[in-house]
């Protein structure tokens, strides 16, 4: 049963939830699948705070169990993902529209890349109204530059400049990570509100060795940033 007061808060690593966890009030850990679920209170809200691990498997699990064991009312998704439009810079925010997975690809039965046969849609939308709510924040914040668009998602860590130049001109993509368009799809098929917000790290395009490890943390930072405003709105 849906909990209209608890929100649900999912990141891909550590860097991405700890600030959360920080920031959290009468806090209690379950562990599910392996995975360590922690409840409590952030900007007096209810939330349940969760790192999915890395994949499109991983986050699809953990989206599941926020459901179905928690009965959250919407999941807010933060961490960083690589620039795929090339106004992007690392440190700029993108904020889903919606969510498809970019290594789908039945394309052999003349099904585009990205498209799930038999299904009623691929491309998944975010609540528009979390949309922007998170808008809303980058503007109030001044966290810098933000766009809205397609994230796409897939398990594989892109880092050529061909496969970014593809990924923006067949699949019109904003931006590329490995988990958001799990997320999206589970929520979907629940009926869950969700909006995905991921900051920059890197270009995708082979320079990640560079400013990855660098960038994660401050980009983690601005997500953070977004997310304690949106929940103290909700």
């Amino acid at each position: 049963m849906t909990n209209e007061l608890t929100i649900g808060l999912i990141g891909a690593m550590d860097e991405e939830i700890e600030l959360l966890l920080a920031g959290m009030e009468q806090s209690e850990e379950i562990t599910r699948a392996g995975i360590r679920y922690v409840t409590g209170t952030f900007q007096g809200k209810s939330v349940v705070v969760c790192k999915s691990g890395v994949g499109k498997v991983n986050a699809a699990v953990t989206t599941q169990i926020l459901i179905d064991q928690f009965g959250v009312s919407k999941v807010l998704f933060t961490g960083v993902a690589g620039a795929v439009h090339p106004d992007l810079n690392i440190g700029d925010i993108v904020i889903s529209t919606e969510c498809i997975q970019h290594d789908f690809d039945v394309s052999a039965l003349g099904y585009p890349r990205g498209v799930i046969p038999y299904q009623e849609i691929s491309a998944f939308p975010a609540n528009e109204q979390l949309v922007a709510l998170a808008e809303k924040a980058c503007r109030e914040i001044s966290v810098g530059n933000y766009q809205l668009g397609k994230v796409l998602s897939g398990d594989q860590f892109i880092a050529s400049r061909d496969t970014v130049a593809w990924l923006r001109s067949e699949m019109d993509g904003t931006c590329v990570e490995m988990e958001g368009a799990s997320v999206a799809q589970v929520c979907y098929k629940n009926g869950v509100p969700f909006v995905i917000i991921r900051s920059m790290s890197d270009k995708a395009d082979g320079s990640a060795h560079v400013n990855f490890a660098e960038f994660t943390i401050e980009s983690s930072q601005r997500s953070h940033a977004i997310l304690e405003y949106m929940i103290s709105q909700i």
